[in-house]
């Protein structure tokens, strides 16, 4: 695990089928480069399983407004918060299978990240990705400072969440089932200040289905070299540029 922190599980967003070889590469990446125990979680073989937690946690009339790949994507991620309270851990990674990690050192940047969360009120997240292309302003920095304040998430594709926020999701969809993408559920909760969002920054990863190195079952970006070369230049411009103007 990763050392002299409180995070004490690694999950990622899975399929069951179609994703084989991607399962296999970030193996490699979690067991062989970052040596790191990470657990895949999928929707299960059963489909009147998977039905009973869909009646469970949804909205009756899901199905006639959110694709199939997008309720299931958003099932797993609230099967992850189900373990992450029953297993009791204090913070855990949740990550989407395309992620792709953003330079080198990871280890040493999440823990850099984790040790400031420590110092957070319970009941948060915090964004680990760019995939809006939305950052805190440069005049907001502070040196040595990791964690910034935000009004809205990033997507799901990366971030930490402690004990506390996974709880009081699962304690919400008791009283509001969910009616819609899990992003999207994640901003609602924001807004009704019942989740609290940090914004990691720099950005420890990227989505693949975003900068076109990767598919994804619910997004309708194509990858490939065009896709690679605008989310490029896009970035750069929104990085680099844009936050100039925003204070």
């Amino acid at each position: 695990m990763i050392t002299s922190t409180n995070i004490t599980g690694i999950y990622i967003v899975h399929g069951i089928k179609g994703y084989e070889d991607r399962e296999v590469q970030l193996k490699n990446i979690f067991t062989n480069q970052l040596h790191l125990p990470v657990e895949f979680v999928t929707e299960y073989h059963n489909d009147f399983e998977n039905k009973k937690l869909i009646n469970q946690y949804f909205d009756e009339g899901v199905a006639s407004y959110l694709s199939k790949g997008a309720i299931y994507c958003t099932l797993v991620h609230i099967l992850i918060y189900e373990k992450i309270v029953a297993e009791k851990h204090a913070m855990a990674l949740v990550f989407e299978n395309d992620v792709c990690f953003i330079g080198d050192n990871f280890i040493e940047k999440i823990q850099k990240v984790a040790k400031e969360a420590t110092t957070l009120a319970p009941g948060f997240m915090i964004s680990l990705e760019n995939a809006t292309l939305e950052f805190p302003s440069i005049y907001q920095l502070k040196k040595n400072k990791y964690l910034y304040p935000a009004s809205k998430g990033r997507c799901a594709g990366a971030y930490l969440i402690d004990y506390a926020a996974a709880q009081i999701m699962l304690n919400h969809l008791k009283q509001k089932k969910c009616t819609t993408v899990i992003d999207w559920w994640h901003n609602e909760m924001i807004e009704q200040k019942v989740l609290k969002m940090y914004w990691a920054h720099p950005p420890l990863t990227e989505q693949g289905s975003f900068n076109g190195t990767l598919s994804s079952s619910i997004s309708i970006r194509s990858n490939g070299n065009i896709r690679r070369i605008k989310w490029l230049c896009q970035k750069f411009y929104k990085m680099y540029i844009l936050r100039l103007f925003k204070f």
